[in-house]
């Protein structure tokens, strides 16, 4: 594959996001390709989650924060030898990332991040992408955790 090959990655701190960012990392390098690293922030006045924050500059700083964690996190884990691009933007998630994805080869999104609202199958985000966008996606999903033993039917007498 030539080096034009672009993936943007959908990355918001959780554990889906940074699954998505492993996975367009490795699929970019055996491409040839680039990762367009993406986090949307908003800030509607309303504090939730565990981090309070009450402007706007605030909710900028923290997805600028989390998504060179992410980053550095995963150069840590792999080496610095893949080329990875980051970009906050202002905006709704999905419809970020969907726009996004007009100019990529491959739009990669973990099943479910950080939300006020969780959906059983898919995270909101991933589901309006799917619908939304203009290239490929691959949302990668979460493991569930198995359980520890596995139950035994009770024995007949």
């Amino acid at each position: 594959m030539s080096a034009s090959y672009l993936i943007v990655v959908g990355v918001d701190g959780s554990p889906g996001g940074r699954r998505a960012l492993e996975w367009a990392a490795h699929e970019a390098d055996a491409r040839g390709g680039a990762v367009q690293a993406m986090t949307a922030w908003s800030w509607d006045g309303v504090e939730n989650g565990p981090i309070s924050v009450t402007m706007p500059q605030q909710a900028e700083a923290l997805a600028r924060e989390t998504l060179d964690r992410e980053i550095h996190a995963l150069i840590d884990r792999s080496g610095s030898h893949l080329p990875i691009a980051a970009e906050v933007v202002e905006g709704r998630p999905a419809s970020v990332l969907a726009e996004a994805g007009c100019k990529a080869d491959l739009l990669v999104l973990g099943s479910h991040g950080h939300s006020r609202v969780r959906h059983t199958v898919l995270g909101s985000v991933s589901e309006e992408c799917i619908r939304k966008a203009a290239c490929p996606v691959v949302v990668i999903p979460v493991p569930v955790k198995a359980p520890e033993s596995p139950v035994e039917p009770a024995s007949r007498r």
